[in-house]
């Protein structure tokens, strides 16, 4: 690309010099046109045209095959030769190992020790060396940096680097061509080579189309630098949306994004959840967490903006999914949809009572009601209330059961209480505790658990401990302590050493109205 800007010391491409990059990559040596499909279901639901472009369609299941493999084509004879090195624990190690295998270039990925199997043979399917190492991103890539060097690999970034961004960028040819008249585009966020490439493509040739990058709540690292005018590290990022799960955006990628995207929204996991079933029930692809993103951000946009007749596309950028994480996105869809509504009501212990609950809440459908006796008084109720009228619906209910003179806690929006307490309603301790509660999540590989317990178990006694694996790469944990207030200190440095991320819980409401004395 001609040196054009400079920042620094360092040349950037214009948006012109990213227009011909773009037009002139060789992508479709090994990737393939994607349909932009048409969503039926969700267009009536919303009042607008709405298009998914259909990027789990490629070889590899996801868009990353288009950055990696326009970059290794531009390599020099002798860097071929070497051979190339990444660091991935998914799509962009899919779309490298493919790449070498179309290129005859030798490609080896570093992938954390935490990578399911499902991807790791996915990668080896292609022709990639795999090497395991780390117990995390970070600790894959340090260590990917230092093959390199010393075997003189290229390294291939999974989006910061103009070659990438213009390979990412093919996707808005597509778009413009299969459909000249798109009002909006939703673009998924998470190191910013796909929103950069396409967004700079659709400026330079149809710049009324507005470009909205959608990001995960807890990853979003585009919103931060925005804010920020630079990009920031973020301190922890969630993994459920693990394909877009970075805690800083690229240079490039962000003063690409900074330029030429519209706007940003973000979304949670289970808006995300809501939008993997919206794809399922129009087109029955089943999308990764992060492949739905994009829908989900034009779910909430569209409502948000009171959108109507207008034409909107967002891409599905992945559907590598460990299938066993199906059962957490089935669990979770109708609190994104806000068609269920979890609640904590307190019921007093007579004849009748239960029967009168029953009757404000109606003939509405009871999609989970667990109860444990607690005392000669009172009882505590968790109930889930399936919702045809969203928000509205639970706020009246609410409404109703407290002026029936049921105490109500609305528990939809509580983290805790969707993938722990739910699971675990009846559980006090029979003898005052001094107890303190914290989150963890753990790594899943052998001997997380063993770290943990040697670690802080056999310093103070564990009065509560619940885990569910959702078949993601991660382990969520709830653990109860008893701790003095003199051991705080000692205990929060043990958990510095742990090094797993945690989140003191001990004043969560669902915990105080279940699970403590």
């Amino acid at each position: 690309m001609s040196e054009v800007k400079q920042a620094g010391d360092v040349a950037l491409p214009s948006g012109a010099d990213y227009l011909r990059d773009i037009l002139r990559a060789p992508v479709y040596e090994v990737a393939q046109v994607t349909p932009l499909q048409t969503m039926s279901r969700l267009a009536a639901r919303l009042g607008n045209s709405v298009q998914l472009k259909r990027e789990d369609r490629q070889p590899v299941h996801s868009f990353k095959l288009r950055g990696a493999y326009t970059m290794m084509a531009q390599l020099t004879e002798a860097q071929r030769q070497a051979g190339v090195i990444a660091a991935s624990a998914g799509n962009h190690a899919q779309g490298l190992a493919l790449s070498g295998k179309q290129l005859g270039v030798s490609t080896t990925i570093v992938m954390p020790r935490t990578t399911p199997d499902i991807k790791v043979d996915a990668v080896r399917s292609f022709g990639g060396k795999v090497v395991l190492h780390g117990g995390n991103f970070d600790e894959a890539k340090a260590h990917a940096e230092a093959l390199a060097a010393q075997h003189s690999y290229t390294f291939i970034p999974p989006f910061d680097h103009p070659a990438v961004i213009a390979g990412q960028g093919t996707i808005g040819i597509e778009l413009v061509q299969q459909n000249g008249h798109l009002n909006y585009v939703f673009v998924p966020v998470g190191g910013g080579g796909l929103a950069a490439g396409v967004s700079v493509l659709l400026k330079q040739l149809m710049p009324e189309i507005k470009v909205i990058g959608v990001e995960a709540e807890d990853s979003a690292c585009l919103k931060a630098a925005l804010d920020a005018g630079e990009p920031v590290t973020l301190d922890q990022v969630g993994m459920f949306a693990d394909g877009v799960a970075v805690k800083r955006i690229g240079e490039e990628t962000f003063r690409l994004c900074q330029q030429y995207i519209d706007d940003v929204i973000t979304v949670t996991s289970d808006e995300i959840c809501s939008a993997v079933k919206d794809i399922f029930e129009d087109t029955r692809a089943i999308a990764e967490p992060s492949g739905a993103l994009s829908l989900a951000g034009l779910k909430k946009y569209a409502e948000e903006h009171q959108l109507q007749d207008q034409q909107l596309a967002a891409i599905l950028s992945g559907a590598n999914l460990n299938f066993h994480g199906l059962r957490y996105v089935s669990e979770r869809c109708e609190l994104g949809e806000k068609r269920e509504g979890l609640l904590a009501v307190t019921i007093p212990e007579r004849p009748g009572a239960f029967l009168d609950f029953c009757h404000i809440i109606g003939g509405r459908a009871v999609t989970e009601f667990n109860y444990r006796y607690n005392d000669d008084a009172l009882a505590n109720v968790f109930v889930g209330v399936r919702l045809l009228q969203g928000q509205e619906e639970l706020d009246s209910i609410i409404h109703d059961l407290r002026k029936g003179g049921y105490p109500v806690v609305d528990l939809s929006d509580d983290e805790m209480a969707k993938v722990h307490v739910r699971y675990m309603i009846g559980g006090r301790p029979s003898k005052p505790l001094k107890e303190r509660l914290y989150s963890f999540e753990f790594p899943e590989y052998p001997g997380a658990l063993l770290k943990f317990l040697n670690t802080l178990g056999t310093h103070w006694n564990i009065s509560l401990f619940n885990y569910r694996n959702h078949g993601a790469d991660y382990g969520r944990v709830l653990c109860g302590f008893e701790l003095e207030d003199h051991d705080l200190l000692s205990f929060t440095s043990h958990l510095r050493e742990l090094g797993y991320q945690w989140k003191d819980e001990t004043d969560n409401p669902a915990y105080k109205f279940f699970l403590a004395q």
